[in-house]
């Protein structure tokens, strides 16, 4: 029953591959109610191959699901057994994934998460139709899911809540006195809501009504809900969660806690477990609450309960429950040793939990430090707005019983901007935290990835900050260190030097016949000297007008051989030539050897060279620009992706500041405000309330400044 996919990883490949060593397998036999012999995965990306990688090795048929923009994707090519829902938004119709099931014999149905995997309504409907929900009891969901009714549960079940307004008074004035009576800073949040969508920090009173909107409105688009609560924002938070896992017998275990802290746009982006520099007994106490909170709601499967920890006073608050898989469950599994989607089949079939605490704590013990971080297409310097597009080349770090990587595209595959635009996951084990952060940062530097702008090179800076090597994390983690995150990397010469070479090869290879250009699959002389200039432009993200450009000489002095020239630096008798197989620029200089990845697209070049990525523009001659009439793009700003104008802050004819709001934009389900790169007078509004922009399209021009 092949189930293929690009899920790769070794780490749990001596639990799932071998029954008789696997404590599953020993006592999967009690108390099952129902085999699940076919399912239904009503999700996208990585984790329906995540999902349907396990269900296929224990011998479970998978149906898989997609839309029109989804047609060519790994999760709708890994079974042959695949439905076609049409339009983009249709993993949320229930009723159309329900009857999909049933057509197509399906006994039960894995929601993954994001999308229904916390609607209640559709787990009761599965229900209702015959189906296994694998996941929680509806009425679970339900009460987790209005985040006031879940902190009036955790009170009366003895979990510490954090003070705030949890009611269903929504005018926006008695709001704002709520905010006034908690004492800013607060934080405002959906009740329905989750994955850091429908929720804005308010420093002050002055801001609360905007942030409030703003919110509300996130909200609406991701939820189809507005209604909000008001929370006293904690000033140096932890987000610590606690992994728990219930049966239909009682039972409730919690696998251990994962420290979420490191987060951008109030999304996780790094986790790990376990959480550094925590008191044992604070763990302990977590742990216990974690479990009367899921034993509260009657909670049957895998949940997340989340805890709002105090850095300053070592208290600790309920925060929420996802009643679902998390994003990150890998980094349970990593150091349980665990599959947990075969624990939600396990329980879904009325089984009974694999492990009692006692061995859990034991796993636990052995199994060291393990690190996640999450590779997205967004773009740091931007705020980490989203990006997307097709990708050009994608090489991911060998999987070993230590690494995994938890994949959802391979190399020419197109990331859209219609779905989040997580394109992986990285998840490393060491025997301690300092060694698993040494293995996480060399795993991202065999990570290559050319078309749409990621955030690897940030998670590389992360991994080299003192302070989350020492464990000094918390949410505020990246504003409070955005020197040391977004700060200039200078390019070297040398950089420079592979970028131009690998050019002039790329123009001699159109130029010229292949039979006369290359030896079998490497390029590295002409038949004749050669002499050529480039201009090139390091991309600095989010810049806006003029750039700092670097002139390259390349002159052919023999078959192989050059001098390059770069800033007035010269190197001379450098044997270069391309190794087209691979996109490999291999250089001797007479003091390096260096292999650099090169990958052209248009005018961009991506390169990769020693484990870092840089990214330069072709800059043409100013001359030619006029020539071939091409507008001046200085005084504009430019759609950074495919989205939609939720708001025009400005107009024209009016004189803005820098950092001024001027366009708030929605893509992939989340609000982005454009702000002003510069001073200046508003000539044009290009696009108003409503409209459709394609990416690099114009929203706002400005007037030429005065000589």
């Amino acid at each position: 029953m092949p189930f293929c996919g690009a899920v790769r990883y070794a780490g749990l490949g001596r639990v799932i591959s071998h029954p008789s060593n696997c404590v599953i397998s020993r006592r999967h036999a009690s108390g099952i109610s129902k085999s699940l012999t076919s399912i239904l995965i009503a999700n996208r990306g990585e984790i329906a191959l995540r999902v349907g990688r396990t269900a296929s090795e224990h011998g479970i048929k998978c149906t898989t699901i997609y839309t029109d923009p989804d047609a060519r994707s790994q999760h709708a090519l890994s079974s042959p057994y695949s439905i076609n829902l049409g339009h983009p938004s249709a993993y949320l119709d229930g009723d159309r994934i329900i009857e999909a099931a049933k057509e197509h014999g399906c006994l039960g149905i894995h929601p993954g998460y994001g999308f229904l995997s916390e609607n209640s309504a559709f787990a009761r409907k599965c229900v209702e139709a015959g189906l296994v929900f694998i996941g929680p009891p509806w009425e679970a969901i339900e009460a987790m899911g209005n985040k006031s009714r879940a902190k009036e549960i955790m009170t009366e079940a003895g979990v510490p809540c954090i003070p705030g307004y949890h009611g269903q008074n929504q005018d926006p004035a008695f709001l704002k006195g709520e905010a006034e009576n908690i004492g800013f800073p607060v934080l405002i949040k959906a009740v329905k809501g989750g994955g850091g969508k429908g929720m804005r920090i308010a420093t002050g009173p002055d801001e609360f009504v905007s942030q409030l909107t703003s919110a509300k409105s996130e909200a609406r688009s991701s939820f189809g809900d507005e209604i909000m609560l008001v929370e006293k924002y904690i000033t140096t938070p932890r987000h610590i969660e606690v992994q728990i896992f219930a049966d239909k017998h009682g039972s409730c275990v919690a696998l251990g806690e994962r420290d979420c802290s490191i987060q951008r746009r109030h999304q996780k982006i790094i986790e790990e477990s376990p959480a550094p520099k925590l008191e044992e007994t604070v763990r302990q106490d977590l742990w216990e609450k974690a479990r009367a909170a899921a034993l509260a709601v009657g909670y049957e499967g895998a949940g997340t309960v989340e805890f709002i920890f105090d850095n300053d006073t070592g208290d600790f608050f309920f925060m929420e429950m996802n009643t679902r898989l998390q994003v990150e469950h890998p980094v349970t599994e990593m150091i349980t040793g665990e599959d947990l989607v075969h624990w939600q089949i396990i329980v879904a079939e009325g089984g009974r939990l694999p492990l009692n605490q006692s061995e859990v704590q034991s796993r636990i013990a052995q199994r060291g430090q393990a690190i996640e971080a999450r590779i997205y297409a967004e773009n740091p310097d931007m705020d980490f707005i989203p990006d997307s597009g097709r990708l050009l080349h994608l090489q991911i770090p060998k999987a070993t019983d230590t690494v995994r990587v938890d994949a959802g595209f391979i190399a020419g595959d197109e990331v859209s901007s219609h779905y989040d635009p997580m394109i992986a996951k990285l998840i490393v084990q060491g025997p301690d935290r300092e060694t698993a952060i040494r293995k996480l940062h060399g795993a991202l530097e065999e990570y290559e990835i050319a078309g749409p702008i990621t955030n690897v090179e940030f998670l590389k800076r992360i991994c080299q900050i003192p302070a989350f090597i020492a464990g000094e994390v918390e949410t505020g983690f990246i504003p409070k260190r955005r020197e040391e995150l977004f700060g200039e990397r200078q390019v070297q010469p040398e950089l420079y030097a592979q970028a131009a070479l690998g050019l002039f090869f790329a123009e001699a290879r159109e130029s010229y016949d292949a039979g006369i250009m290359f030896r079998g699959a490497k390029s590295g002389f002409l038949s004749t000297s050669s002499k050529r200039s480039f201009r090139l432009a390091q991309v600095m993200s989010g810049q806006v007008g003029e750039t700092n450009n670097t002139t390259v000489d390349i002159e052919q002095t023999g078959p192989a051989v050059f001098t390059v020239s770069v800033h007035g630096r010269k190197f001379e008798s450098v044997t270069s030539e391309l190794h087209s197989d691979t996109h490999g620029v291999v250089s001797y200089f007479p003091h390096t050897r260096l292999e650099t990845r090169f990958i052209k697209e248009n005018g961009d070049i991506t390169l990769f060279q020693q484990g870092r990525q840089y990214r330069l523009r072709c800059v043409s001659l100013g001359w030619m620009d006029q020539a071939l009439g091409i507008k001046d793009a200085a005084r504009s700003v430019l759609a950074p992706m495919p989205c939609k104008i939720l708001r025009v802050e400005v107009e024209t004819g009016q004189r803005v500041r820098k950092e001024q709001v001027l366009v708030v934009i929605e893509s992939m389900k989340m609000e982005t405000s454009i702000r002003s790169p510069q001073d200046g007078v508003i000539s044009r509004i290009v696009h108003q309330e409503g409209g459709l922009c394609k990416a690099g399209t114009a929203l706002v021009e400005f007037q030429h400044s005065e000589a």
